[in-house]
């Protein structure tokens, strides 16, 4: 009989929790594995204020669970999860039922208000990509409004945009808005100065995770760049035009973003497990919920204290380490084995203040501005590779710096400059002919190359265009000082010649090329060439690959076909001649146009406009899996089987 695993919430902790399953049990017919979520995609939490900042499209944040879990044996499932029956081991969701002998919880966390009036119902939280992309169109439409507004009282109640709360995600959305100002303003033709943003935190500090000299510079950037903070004021009352504070100050606002605190995910509210302070389901040393041995909990919902009064934070680290330590222990309890302790071993904290600066502290190394953000995007990159390799890490290169408008990262506009590829049509045609005439030259022979030209030439004189066209094509045949023929070693390597012509064969060669960037070949080059031309006869052969990789250079690009490594080719052949001590200074131009060419020039007016969008295509449903119905790869024959049972 099956060993049935349930993981609920496909959240940081519960993609984690899967594929370590999947990867252990990946040969093993014996353990089914389910992963329920009411989303077809894993959601990049911590990014989220980068979308309702109208800094990156929506994709940016959404990796689509079916392109995770493909090629493994987790059967993902969307759908409503209702209630959990612990005494019977059944998870009832909205279409259907699944038995488990495991389940782990990772639903997260939710907004907690305090009970705060009126704040649920006329703020807006940020806590799932629905509340971004609310927040987004609202302040849009909010600025558009206001272009329109002639009461100056009023224009600037609806440009005042307040945040409610100095934790990480307060501060980022505040830096997103920051940022963004200037491009609303330009976009719907309001004064930049009008808008004005503001942080209210009830608390005497803020970034109270973070160490105080760190959190205190990025209170400094904020404020230098006029971002107003109010500390010690807590928010008694939100209605829709305005919110009091404790001291009686009211701020006229139709925009609150409400980022105060979370509770545990309500969701499953009546499943019978011992609770902890803000509905967190309280777990032991193994991550097993308090009296439920067969249920495991991780992530945010879960609640474990290392040390007393102290639970794990609710990071990204966290629901991953609580991930790892349930399926160790799920693990150790099918195989009858001793179970691991939850650990902690966090590496530090980081907040963004917009896409070019930010403060982190990571190991104990304290960083701020360019090098944080850069430690920020290496740190997702490096998570992006582990849940959907690097398909995942190309997309957020695409978003984050590649496709970046308003100059709104570290790299500014630089890496994200548009231009019309329609001009590099003529260098990459001269490029293209070029190495199909060099190809050509070292097919037929240079000195029978340059003897058929001479000779059309003497026919053109006489004979007209007819003698010229007769006379090249009698004579543009394999010569014998071809490249291809065997016996032919055309390059000036002293150890490729025999001891009587090697001299004079060096010294013809030598003679035949252009004054070389190198005068001697670097001797780390020396030794990768004598391996891949140990002797005359092998030399021979790499001529050939050479003349054929020429001509197929030159065909690519004149027809603009794999352009990109057609122009990544010729690029590193220029090298190799110049590290060969074969090619002088006017090499250089070539390196460099080939480059150039690597921008996407075969995609106007080549065939890459055809070709590489279908190979994209056709290796995207190899590599990433075929895009299919929802309703068809996330329900159907998983839900009747489970009913079955």
């Amino acid at each position: 009989m099956s060993t049935k695993i349930v993981i609920l919430g496909a959240g940081y902790a519960g993609v984690h929790a899967a594929k370590k399953l999947s990867k252990k049990y990946k040969k093993n017919h014996e353990v089914e594995i389910t992963l329920i979520d009411k989303n077809p995609y894993h959601t990049l939490m911590t990014e989220l204020h980068e979308v309702a900042g109208g800094r990156v499209p929506e994709e940016s944040v959404k990796v689509d669970l079916y392109r995770i879990f493909h090629k493994t044996k987790v059967n993902v499932v969307v759908d409503y999860i209702e209630n959990v029956d612990s005494d019977n081991n059944v998870v009832n969701t909205k279409e259907g039922k699944y038995n488990y002998d495991y389940l782990i919880v990772g639903m997260g966390s939710e907004p907690a208000f305090f009970g705060v009036n009126g704040v649920k119902e006329n703020g807006f939280t940020l806590w799932s990509l629905e509340d971004a992309l609310k927040i987004k169109a609202h302040i849009k439409n909010t600025v558009k409004e206001a272009s329109y507004v002639r009461d100056a009282r009023k224009r600037q109640k609806m440009l005042t945009f307040v945040v409610a709360g100095s934790g990480f995600t307060g501060i980022e959305m505040a830096g997103e808005l920051l940022e963004w100002k200037a491009t609303l303003a330009r976009e719907y033709r309001v004064d930049e100065n009008e808008i004005k943003i503001l942080v209210v935190e009830a608390m005497s500090t803020i970034l109270n995770m973070l160490d105080r000299k760190q959190a205190d510079k990025a209170e400094r950037y904020m404020v230098k760049h006029g971002v107003e903070i109010l500390k010690d004021s807590p928010i008694v009352e939100v209605t829709k035009d305005k919110i009091k504070l404790k001291d009686g100050k009211v701020i006229p606002t139709e925009t609150l973003i409400w980022t105060c605190g979370v509770q545990a995910n309500q969701d499953l509210e009546d499943l019978d497990v011992k609770k902890a302070r803000a509905g967190r389901y309280s777990a032991n040393k193994y991550m097993q919920a308090e009296e439920k041995e067969n249920i495991y909990v991780v992530g945010d919902i879960a609640y474990v204290e290392e040390t007393p009064g102290n639970g794990n934070p609710q990071i990204v680290e966290a629901a991953e380490q609580t991930a790892v330590t349930a399926v160790k222990n799920i693990i150790a309890s099918m195989e009858n084995k001793e179970k691991t302790e939850f650990k902690s071993n966090y590496h530090g904290f980081m907040v963004s203040i917009g896409g070019r600066y930010g403060v982190a502290n990571l190991m104990g190394i304290k960083l701020s501005g360019f090098f944080a953000m850069v430690m920020k995007h290496i740190i997702n990159m490096v998570y992006l590779l582990g849940v959907n390799d690097v398909h995942a890490i190309y997309h957020y290169l695409q978003h984050e710096f590649f496709a970046m408008k308003e100059r709104r990262c570290i790299m500014r506009g630089h890496l994200a400059s548009k231009g019309n590829r329609l001009w590099l049509i003529p260098l990459r045609l001269y490029i293209g002919c070029l190495w199909l005439i060099e190809g050509l030259k070292k097919l037929i022979g240079e000195e029978t190359w340059a003897a058929a030209f001479d000779t059309a030439q003497n026919a053109l004189s006489t004979d007209g265009i007819g003698g010229y066209v007769d006379a090249l094509t009698s004579n543009l045949t394999i010569g014998w000082d071809s490249w291809m023929k065997m016996g032919n070693v055309k390059m000036p390597f002293e150890w490729l010649q025999d001891a009587v012509s090697g001299a004079s064969q060096a010294v013809e060669g030598a003679a035949n090329m252009p004054q070389p960037i190198f005068e001697t070949m670097p001797k780390f080059y020396e030794f990768i060439m004598k391996i891949f031309m140990p002797n005359p006869e092998i030399a021979v052969w790499f001529q050939r690959i050479v003349v054929l990789t020429e001509i197929a250079l030159g065909l690519c690009l004149i027809v603009g076909l794999f352009t990109f490594l057609a122009s990544a080719a010729s690029a590193f052949m220029t090298v190799n001649f110049i590290f060969s001590a074969m090619a002088g200074w006017d090499i250089l131009w070539f390196t460099f146009g080939s480059i150039a060419l690597m921008s996407g020039a075969g995609r106007t007016f080549g065939l890459d406009y055809y070709i590489i969008p279908w190979i994209n295509e056709l290796t995207g449903n190899i590599w990433m899996g075929k895009r299919r119905p929802i309703y068809d790869i996330h329900a159907g024959n998983k839900i009747e089987k489970s009913k079955a049972n």
